[in-house]
C-alpha cells in the first residue's frame, strides 16, 4: 500500500486526529512533486473529507515549502525553495514561488473557517511580494475579509511592495479588507465581530501613524471605514490620531488648523474615558473647539453623575420593599464629601471651559487683525478729513459753546458784514 493510499485511508475516518495525517504522511519526499500533491488532495476531497482537515494539510504542506508562512522564526535551511541551498537564480526561485502561490490558492477548500485567517494573510504577503495574478490576490482578499475579527495585529502589517505607494505598510490593502468586512451580510457577521474588527483598526493605526508619510486621505479613510457604534471608546482612536498630529508636526512642521479639525471629527467626545479626557484638554496639538467639546462632554458626564448621586440617596432613604437593598448605604456625611468633589470637579471643568474660550477669543482676534488695520485707519482720520471738508470752529452765544460745522468762503463773508453792520449805539441803552 503506497503512502497515497494511507493518507485518504486516515483522513476518512474523523475520530483520528489531523496532526497525525499532516505531520506523518506529508514528509519531504512525499511532497517534492505539486503536481503529486494536488492529485492526492483532490483524492481525499473526493472521500468526504473535512474541510477544516484538508485546510490543516494544506497550511502543513505549505510551511514545509515556505516555512515564512508557518508564523514561527523557522529557520530557511529545511526549507524546499532555499536561496541558499538552490543552484537556481534568484527569478527562477522567485517564479517557483509564485507558481506555489497560485497553486495553494486554488486548491484551497470554499468553506469559511477551513483556513485560518492569520496563515490567509501570511499567504497574501508572500503574493504580493512574488506579484502573483490580481486575480489571486483578490480570492485571498476576500477570505480573509470573512474572517478578519480573527486577524492578529502583527500578520495584518503587510508591507507595501508597490513603487507607487510612499508608505511602509499597505494601508490600502487594510482599507479594502475592512470595508469588504463592513459590507458582508448581518447574518455573515456579529456584533462582538465588528468591535473586534473596531480595535483591530485603532490599533492599526496606531503603528501606522508612526509612518510620517502616511496621508491625511488615507488616515481618514481606514478610521472612517469602521462605522461608529462599533467603538465603544474612541481611546484608541484618540491614541492614533494623537500620533499622527504628533509625527506630523515633526516631521511637516505647520500642520494646517483644517486638517487638525477633519481629524478630530473623527472623535466622539462622549466616547472617551476620564483620562483621555483629561488628556485631550491639556493636549495642544488639538484645536480650541474639539478641546471645549471634550470639556462640555466631562461636564454633562458629571452632571449625570450627580443626578445619578442625588436618586440614589433619595431611593435609599425611602425603602421599597420589593428591591433588594445593596449591601451597606453610603452615610451622610460620605454622600457630602462625595458630592463636594464632584462639584470640585466641576468648577475645574468650568474654569477650564472659560480658559479655552478666552484662547478661541484670542485666535479669532489674530485672524481678525488684517482685516482691521483699515478700519482704524478711517477711524484715526476723522478729524483731518473734516478739515479738509471746510469743518471750523463756530462759537455761540456768551457760554462758551463751541460746535462743528461747514462754512463755505460766501458764508464767511457773510457773517463779517453783518457784525459791522451792527449799531453799536444799542449796547448803550441800558
Amino acid at each position: 500500500m503506497t503512502k497515497n493510499q494511507d493518507l485518504q485511508e486516515s483522513v476518512t475516518f474523523p475520530g483520528k486526529p489531523s496532526p497525525f495525517a499532516a505531520e506523518c504522511w506529508f514528509d519531504d519526499a512525499c511532497i517534492l512533486d505539486m503536481d503529486y500533491f494536488v492529485k492526492t488532495l483532490a483524492g481525499i476531497k473526493a472521500k468526504g473529507v473535512r474541510p477544516d482537515l484538508i485546510g490543516s494539510i494544506i497550511t502543513h504542506y505549505a510551511s514545509k515549502w515556505l516555512p515564512d508562512l508557518s508564523g514561527e522564526a523557522v529557520s530557511d535551511q529545511r526549507s524546499l525553495i532555499s536561496l541558499q541551498s538552490s543552484p537556481e537564480s534568484v527569478t527562477a526561485l522567485w517564479m517557483r514561488k509564485r507558481f506555489f502561490v497560485e497553486t495553494l490558492v486554488g486548491v484551497l477548500p470554499p468553506e469559511k473557517d477551513s483556513i485560518p485567517c492569520n496563515f490567509l494573510l501570511r499567504l497574501l504577503r508572500t503574493a504580493n511580494m512574488v506579484a502573483v495574478e490580481p486575480s489571486y490576490c483578490a480570492e485571498l482578499e476576500k477570505r480573509i475579509s470573512w474572517q478578519l475579527d480573527q486577524a492578529l495585529l502583527k500578520e495584518l502589517m503587510i508591507p507595501s511592495f508597490s513603487h507607487t505607494c510612499g508608505t511602509l505598510l499597505d494601508v490600502e490593502l487594510v482599507i479594502r479588507l475592512v470595508k469588504m468586512f463592513v459590507n458582508l451580510d448581518e447574518t455573515a457577521k456579529s456584533g462582538a465581530a465588528m468591535v473586534k474588527v473596531a480595535k483591530l483598526v485603532d490599533c492599526y493605526l496606531a503603528e501606522a501613524a508612526m509612518d510620517a508619510y502616511l496621508s491625511l486621505n488615507e488616515f481618514a479613510a481606514l478610521a472612517g471605514a469602521v462605522p461608529s457604534h462599533a467603538r465603544a471608546t474612541d481611546d484608541g482612536l484618540y491614541r492614533a490620531i494623537d500620533t499622527y498630529l504628533k509625527v506630523r508636526s515633526m516631521a511637516h512642521p505647520g500642520v494646517s488648523k483644517q486638517d487638525r479639525k477633519s481629524l478630530c471629527r473623527l472623535i466622539d467626545s462622549r466616547k472617551l474615558s476620564s483620562e483621555a479626557s483629561l488628556h485631550a484638554a491639556q493636549n495642544e496639538r488639538l484645536p480650541v473647539r474639539a478641546v471645549i467639546q471634550v470639556l462640555f462632554s466631562e461636564q454633562n458626564k458629571l452632571n449625570r453623575h450627580i443626578d445619578w448621586s442625588g436618586s440614589f440617596s433619595a431611593s435609599t432613604r425611602s425603602p421599597n420593599p420589593f428591591l433588594d437593598a445593596p449591601a451597606r448605604c453610603l452615610s451622610k456625611r460620605e454622600m457630602n464629601v462625595m458630592q463636594m468633589e464632584i462639584r470640585k470637579l466641576k468648577e475645574e471643568v468650568l474654569r477650564l471651559q472659560s480658559q479655552c474660550s478666552s484662547m478661541q477669543v484670542q485666535e479669532e482676534r489674530k485672524d481678525k487683525k488684517k482685516a482691521g488695520i483699515f478700519k482704524w485707519t478711517r477711524n484715526l482720520g476723522i478729524m483731518p478729513s473734516l478739515r479738509s471738508a471746510g469743518v471750523v470752529k463756530i462759537h455761540k452765544g456768551g457760554d462758551g459753546d463751541v460746535e462743528y460745522g461747514k462754512q463755505t468762503p460766501m458764508d464767511m463773508k457773510t457773517r463779517l458784514v453783518r457784525a459791522r453792520a451792527t449799531p453799536k449805539w444799542r449796547n448803550s441803552l441800558s
